[in-house]
């Protein structure tokens, strides 16, 4: 018997997840603008301004997690479809943010396996950029 997790079960296991990523970005010493901001048709998991010696960059930043590995990581999984949804998702975004819009922006995706209060994290920087969606 295959045991059907429940809504609530899924969306605090994803809940930990985003805790862990983003607490693994914030020691990198980004920092935090903004988490699950959602948009008809798209939702961004987490906003963050990395500092860097020519400026502050924005980055968007997909949070996948995986038990394990048997439909492939996390990685993978952020498709061209996926893509396009983020890529409209922070166009919205930076559409209400102004003084967002004038910084550098960039697409990173975080890969989590393992258990939900203690994954395993991958950080892929500037895992897309606008002429792959």
């Amino acid at each position: 018997m295959v045991a059907i997790e429940s809504p609530p079960d899924r969306r605090a296991r994803g809940a930990q997840v985003e805790a862990a990523a983003r607490a693994r970005l914030e020691h990198a010493g980004l920092r935090t603008v903004a988490a699950n901001v959602s948009y008809r048709g798209g939702e961004l998991d987490l906003v963050m301004i990395e500092p860097g010696p020519s400026g502050e960059i924005l980055v968007f930043v997909e949070v996948r997690y995986r038990a394990g590995a048997a439909f492939g990581g996390g990685f993978v999984s952020v498709d061209r479809g996926k893509r396009r949804k983020l890529v409209r998702a922070a166009q919205l975004y930076l559409g209400s943010h102004p003084r967002l819009a004038r910084l550098p922006c960039r697409f990173d995706v975080i890969e989590a396996c393992g258990h939900p209060a203690a994954p395993r994290i991958e950080w892929m920087r500037d895992a897309f950029r606008l002429d792959d969606v």
